[in-house]
């Protein structure tokens, strides 16, 4: 079991170190001028002036070293939990502009993911056992499954939003409001947080059903399962066995499905003007502010690489045939 831990952890690094390379490269082949687009904002008239200003704030990003310094100076910051100062909101250090915006994507994220993944699931068991539930299961979750975010957050956010006035259209709370563990501020936070979830609830929800309606129906289709039922197995215990080894890949399908969630979210988040990371990164883009960029993507590859080891080690728990294997009790 550790030495599975370890060659994953291995792998992992390695995926690390090649997607953080990658998201430090992105920004810089991006048009655009970064210290230009801040100095441009401070309405620098005289040419003289912003040539010295420039230099200066070029050295200050470190921007006027060659590329293989930028890089190496990176990964020195990087270690040390310095992700640089921000373009756009300067002086502010990236990481603290970060910190702002995570805890309201993993306040979305992480509700919309687990509740999905667990009520998609059990939709789609149900679905495979009525044939009248599954008539409907069936094309309703395709509609679902093929919906874009942020075409159903743009939907929600006009229904139920602006024409219903049931919930705020935007923001992550009222800015009458301020930040506090109070009652009024925590109910005015979710009645904002409640649409951007649903959205994304409810398109992820479409396709967690049909792969799990899908699997159910190979599995009790299976060889073991005629074999159980030709030995008189009870109906009810055959469709656990079922629903056991259908869960694992849908196991497998959350962590590759991670990557289109998250994207989602940002997406999601843009729509809504809600206070996250997808809108953090709208604004960089705007502003032209790749050091937020880099940051915000490097939390967006941290996590996922997170999330998919952690799924991998469940896995193996969930499953005793990979653990044989990897005790040698299997060739």
């Amino acid at each position: 079991m550790w030495r599975y831990i370890g060659r994953k952890l291995g792998i992992y690094t390695i995926t690390f170190v090649i997607a953080v390379t990658i998201n430090w490269m992105i920004p810089r082949f991006m048009p655009g001028d970064p210290v230009r687009s801040m100095l441009n904002r401070a309405s620098v008239s005289d040419p003289e002036a912003l040539e010295r200003m420039s230099d200066y704030y070029e050295g200050v990003f470190g921007v006027d070293a060659p590329l293989h310094e930028q890089y190496l100076n990176f990964w020195a910051g990087l270690l040390r939990g310095d992700l640089g100062i921000s373009a756009w909101l300067y002086p502010e250090p990236v990481a603290d502009i970060i910190l702002r915006a995570v805890p309201f994507t993993l306040g979305l994220l992480l509700p919309a993911i687990i509740l999905s993944w667990i009520v998609g699931n059990y939709v789609g068991a149900f679905a495979a056992r009525s044939k009248v539930l599954d008539n409907t299961v069936l094309p309703v979750g395709y509609i679902l499954t093929a919906t874009p975010y942020m075409w159903l957050a743009l939907l929600l956010a006009w229904a139920l939003g602006v024409v219903g006035g049931f919930f705020p259209a935007a923001g992550g709370y009222s800015f009458a409001l301020t930040p506090s563990f109070t009652w009024p501020f925590i109910s005015n936070l979710l009645t904002h947080w409640f649409l951007p979830f649903l959205s994304m609830f409810i398109v992820a929800l479409g396709g967690w059903a049909i792969g799990m309606r899908n699997m159910i129906i190979y599995e009790l289709e299976a060889d073991y399962s005629n074999y159980l039922q030709a030995l008189g197995a009870p109906r009810r215990l055959i469709r656990r066995y079922a629903f056991r080894n259908a869960m694992l890949p849908q196991i497998t399908g959350l962590a590759v499905q991670l990557g289109t969630i998250i994207s989602g979210a940002l997406l999601t988040e843009i729509v809504f003007n809600y206070p996250g990371l997808g809108m953090l990164i709208l604004n960089a883009l705007n502003n032209r502010d790749y050091f937020i960029l880099q940051g915000a993507f490097l939390f967006v590859v941290i996590g996922v690489l997170i999330a998919n080891f952690i799924i991998d080690i469940i896995y193996v728990l969930v499953d005793p045939r990979t653990r044989v294997q990897m005790t040698g009790g299997a060739s």
